[in-house]
């Protein structure tokens, strides 16, 4: 890439002004400094690091170095929801972000899988392929936004970028970073359901190469078309860097979130008296079938992380990134089901299912609500060496990134231990449940044991190509040692996965791609979460699973994408195809797990982000995935043939702002996601949705503003998630929120 092309990157991203890119490119037109140019050999190659500052919805660059080219080059797909998109969309957690997003939906947790994020990116789960600034997280809890600067979404198979795991691709959250100005924001939001949401935003520059910023933020309220269901959340995160603007760089953050939410886990939805297939049952939206003064749930995360980076010179900067984590998850809730119930007099067991349909009373149909109780610590330190930049041998142009990455990671848990008939599972009615029902007895937590240990080590190298201005390769290897121990029982596996990709450029600002990468999945890959939705017995570790080796998958996908607009609208399109082999699976004769299994996803993505004129922004997604079971059995059922679960066919999203005065902006949006079956045979389904949003933003100066979100205009009932067709959760109704902002800079 030219150096004109990396001030038009930069100067679009915002990290350059208007006035220094025009006197950049008209000194790069003088007769002289053309010719120099044109012998690239004597040029001293300019890499572009460090995060890039965008205010609207188009995105240039990622924030990782393994991302060797400028989005538009990098051949595979990539979604970037910025800053910008989610203030305007006032999103507020992870799962706010990401259910407008095409492509991904969700799962639900109960008991051994932990409530949480828990995306499924183009039909595979993501709940383990979570990054914060390039690094794993694996806690699970609900992330939320207050100090994230944007989401990068990374599809298809990427274990080369991530490691273990990132079967339909991988997350990566961007956290606000001290910056070498000062400036405060503070806002204060209303709304309905007595929602309010305070955030601090303030960084200083105490000189001219030092910074202290610092984000806080505290919401509460009730979950809107949920009775009983509050939130109850405060986070805290300081940082402090020195050197910027210099060779050598040092940033030193700590991130502390605390979640003490009401668990809700929806309405019950598997019955199965009911012959064919099934929704869930139509019901009072507003139902809460939990127990209130005995359910709870308390989220707590911790982060710590120390960066160092020196530039030597632009062929070679040395990054070195440790981090300690600890988030807790601690929850006592009530599972809402047809689990359990009594038969009526004289009724017949469902052929199909060959158990009693659940009694239908005089006081109404009902329902169990068992009891799911979890204490969970997940602890890691993980240490990560990069060297990237770039230079110029042979007449090729390279862009590289080697590095190395140590981690540690390790879950322990408490056991909880009932007394006086606390883990007594009640009944109640479908139709008028009552949350304050009698419950007797006490709750204690045994002594702390560790549930899992992981240890992984890892090496990788990208580089990207340059052949002309025509035609760049991508190229990139990983090799992970991963050792996992759980419950006595052991396995160490060797993992290497790689990423080719081929781009054409008929245009300075368009691309055209083809590429192939690969992921692993190891046994133990939620070893002491007793969940995972991928195969038998998910990705735990026992014993009859540690002798299994990792399952396999690959992807192919042709694209294109193209800048338009004066670079201000990207477009792009992407058709590809995801393959799982040696997927778990039981034995039919002897029920053991085996590699057997094998399951493919093929789909097409189609994507706009940016703004079509400097007063009109757009953010568009279509995804349509065709995903099939190719061969699965679960004991004596054989599901081959069968549509994956938890996967829309379709999901569609579009949100577009218009500035129709300087301090007046207005938008609307719309989110489609199709029906989702959450079962292997097809039965259970989730029904699709539309969901409408809108907003109104007055700008009355500099320093103040009001903006006006309404979502869910319709009050659509929307089903949201389910765990294997057990319950389903129950996404907000229609809400409302006005938020006042005051700026200092």
């Amino acid at each position: 890439m030219s150096i004109q092309e990396r001030f038009s990157v930069l100067q679009r991203a915002g990290s350059v002004s208007n006035s220094i890119y025009a006197a950049v490119c008209g000194a790069l037109a003088a007769p002289g400094l053309a010719l120099a140019q044109g012998a690239t050999h004597e040029l001293s190659p300019v890499h572009v690091s460090g995060q890039a500052v965008n205010d609207g919805y188009e995105a240039n660059v990622a924030s990782s170095p393994k991302m060797t080219a400028p989005l538009l080059d990098t051949p595979r797909s990539v979604t970037v929801i910025t800053e910008q998109l989610m203030r305007d969309r006032a999103a507020t957690s992870l799962m706010d972000v990401l259910r407008t997003a095409p492509g991904i939906t969700f799962g639900a947790g109960e008991g051994g899988t932990p409530t949480g994020d828990r995306p499924f990116i183009r039909g595979y789960e993501a709940s383990t392929d979570l990054m914060v600034d390039g690094m794993r997280d694996l806690g699970r809890f609900s992330h939320e936004t207050f100090n994230i600067e944007s989401v990068e979404i990374l599809k298809g198979p990427s274990s080369a970028y991530s490691g273990r795991g990132s079967t339909g691709g991988s997350i990566n959250l961007v956290s606000k970073s001290p910056k070498a100005e000062t400036f405060a924001e503070a806002s204060t939001g209303f709304g309905t359901d007595n929602n309010w949401r305070l955030t601090g935003d303030a960084n200083v520059a105490f000189s001219d190469t030092a910074a202290f910023r610092l984000n806080v933020m505290k919401q509460g309220g009730d979950v809107p078309g949920r009775d009983h269901v509050k939130t109850d959340r405060w986070g805290a995160a300081p940082s402090i860097a020195w050197g910027l603007g210099t060779p050598t760089r040092v940033t030193l953050s700590y991130y502390h979130l605390q979640n003490d939410d009401t668990p809700d886990l929806g309405i019950p939805f598997k019955n199965e008296s009911r012959p064919g297939r099934v929704t869930p049952p139509r019901v009072d939206r507003d139902n809460y079938y939990g127990i209130v003064g005995r359910d709870y749930r308390k989220n707590q995360a911790d982060m710590g992380t120390l960066r160092i980076e020196h530039q030597f010179s632009d062929a070679a900067t040395l990054r070195n990134s440790t981090r300690y984590s600890e988030s807790r998850n601690e929850y006592v809730m009530t599972r809402p089901s047809f689990d359990n119930c009594a038969a009526p007099t004289g009724s017949r067991p469902n052929p199909a299912y060959g158990k009693a349909p659940c009694s239908t009373e005089a006081n109404g149909l009902k329902i169990s609500k068992a009891l799911r109780t979890l204490n969970q610590t997940n602890r890691s330190f993980a240490n990560q060496t990069d060297l990237f930049g770039e230079f110029a041998a042979g007449g090729l142009r390279h862009s590289y990134v080697a590095g190395v990455e140590f981690s540690r990671e390790e879950i322990t848990k408490r056991d909880g231990i009932s007394s006086g008939g606390f883990d007594k599972t009640l009944l109640d009615d479908l139709y008028r449940p009552n949350p304050h029902q009698a419950y007797t007895g006490s709750l204690s937590w045994g002594p702390s044991y560790r549930a899992a240990k992981t240890n992984t080590a890892a090496a990788y190298v990208f580089d990207t190509i340059k052949f002309s201005e025509q035609w760049e390769t991508s190229v990139g290897l990983r090799y992970d040692r991963y050792r996992v121990e759980s419950g006595g029982a052991k396995r160490t596996d060797g993992l290497w996965n790689y990423q080719l990709g081929l781009v054409y450029k008929p245009a300075p600002n368009g691309s055209i791609y083809v590429s192939y990468g690969t992921s692993s999945n190891p046994s133990g890959e939620t070893a002491g979460q007793s969940g995972g939705a991928d195969g038998a017995a998910g990705g735990r570790l026992t014993a009859s699973t540690a002798d299994l080796g990792p399952e396999k998958s690959r992807s192919i996908e042709i694209g294109t994408k193209w800048n338009v607009f004066d670079d201000r609208l990207s477009l792009t399109a992407a058709l590809f195809e995801t393959r799982k082999t040696d997927a778990r699976s039981s034995d039919p004769l002897t029920g053991d797990i085996t590699l057997a299994g094998s399951n493919r996803v093929r789909g097409i993505e189609l994507g706009a982000a940016g703004s079509i004129t400097p007063k009109w922004q757009v953010w568009a997604g279509y995804s349509y995935l065709d995903p099939k079971i190719s061969s699965y059995r679960s004991g004596k059922e054989d599901f081959s043939g069968k549509q994956m679960k938890f996967i829309a066919r379709q999901s569609a999203s579009l949100w577009t702002t218009y500035k129709f005065l300087p301090e007046l902006t207005t938008g609307i949006g719309a989110t489609y996601t199709g029906k989702r079956y959450v079962d292997d045979a097809n039965v259970y389904q989730l029904p699709s949705y539309w969901r409408y949003d809108a907003m109104a933003s007055y700008a009355f100066n500099k320093n103040f503003s009001l903006q006006l979100n309404l979502n869910n205009l319709t009050n659509e009932t929307i089903y949201e998630a389910s765990h294997v067709g057990l319950f389903s959760y129950v996404a907000p109704g229609r809400s409302a929120m006005l938020t006042a902002t005051f700026r200092y800079n």
